[in-house]
């Protein structure tokens, strides 16, 4: 019992003990991979104070700025640093504003899937029964759709019932709702093979003669145990929701173009690169590429710091 119970804890000891830290900074990789992904955080954050214009303000646009190259080309405007788009909005500013959205879409939709996948999980594994075989059908159901597919058809019809203006208020919302729901099962079906192998352990069988209630013993005593693989896909689904989000704006169904998102940049910057404009769609889709790599590098250290072989090492 004590073994157990000092494997429930290992992760937070080890944070506290420093062994992750050491081991990221160990990873030359994972650990520039983190500073670039902490800096895009900061930046994401800090948007609306460090951005040189608002591009969701109408007032700062001039259509006689539109399509203005980077800075580097030779007698360009120094107030664009990296151009204009075609309505004339800073391209450096609308980029910062995508990179916000994106982060935000990202970040709730996890949250979503977390929360929800995780109740579910717990619930299934622990109760068994019919608990079990509902919720496993639901999964089952579920992963016979594409989530992207399914993310297309609810917006869709959403964005023909709402209408566009409508629409538009609430598509951040709608996003982190839509890409929430559509990636839980992973999160249920994982952790539900893990709380079957957990439950039947003694501390488990000791935790129920002391009267502890069900919803305790899943929360403290089994989730803390658990918790490791669904951290590493939580990561993971970060950059999907944001790749996601980024294809759904390209398709003009995510994001509106007013309020700048990666995708929708990339989307409305793509009918111009056959016309040599090419900063409109490529300097957003670099953003974008080097978020997701960042985010799939760090997902990828966190996969290996975490597994239980690396786990039972002391320093």
């Amino acid at each position: 019992m004590n073994t157990t119970k000092y494997n429930g804890h290992h992760v937070w000891r080890r944070f506290r003990r420093q062994q992750l830290w050491r081991q990221l900074r160990a990873n030359k990789t994972a650990f520039v991979s983190a500073i670039v992904l902490i800096a895009l955080c900061l930046l994401g954050l800090l948007t609306p104070w460090i951005s040189p214009f608002d591009p969701t303000n109408m007032q700062q646009q001039n259509i006689m700025d539109a399509e203005l190259p980077p800075f580097w080309q030779l007698g360009q405007d120094r107030r664009f640093l990296l151009g204009t788009d075609g309505l004339g909005r800073d391209l450096l500013s609308s980029i910062l504003y995508g990179l916000k959205n994106s982060l935000w879409i990202g970040f709730w939709a996890v949250i979503l899937q977390f929360t929800l996948g995780t109740c579910l999980g717990l619930c299934a594994g622990y109760f068994g029964g019919w608990a079990d075989r509902l919720i496993m059908s639901l999964v089952d159901f579920q992963l016979t759709f594409s989530s992207l597919m399914l993310a297309i058809l609810v917006l869709a019809i959403t964005r023909a019932a709402m209408g566009a203006h409508d629409y538009h208020i609430w598509a951040p919302w709608l996003l982190v709702l839509v890409l929430g729901l559509a990636d839980w099962p992973q999160y249920a079906r994982t952790l539900r093979a893990s709380v079957l192998a957990e439950k039947h352990k003694d501390y488990i069988a000791a935790a129920q003669v002391l009267g502890y209630h069900s919803r305790h013993i899943m929360v403290f005593h089994i989730l803390p145990n658990t918790l490791s693989p669904l951290l590493v896909i939580a990561t993971l689904q970060v950059a999907h929701v944001i790749l996601a989000e980024a294809a759904l704006s390209f398709l003009g169904i995510g994001m509106p173009y007013a309020n700048p998102s990666l995708g929708g940049l990339m989307g409305a910057g793509f009918e111009y690169m056959l016309s040599g404009i090419w900063w409109i769609a490529l300097l957003p889709g670099l953003a974008l590429l080097v978020l997701l790599f960042s985010i799939n590098l760090v997902a990828d250290w966190l996969r290996d710091a975490l597994d239980p072989k690396n786990l039972g090492q002391r320093p």
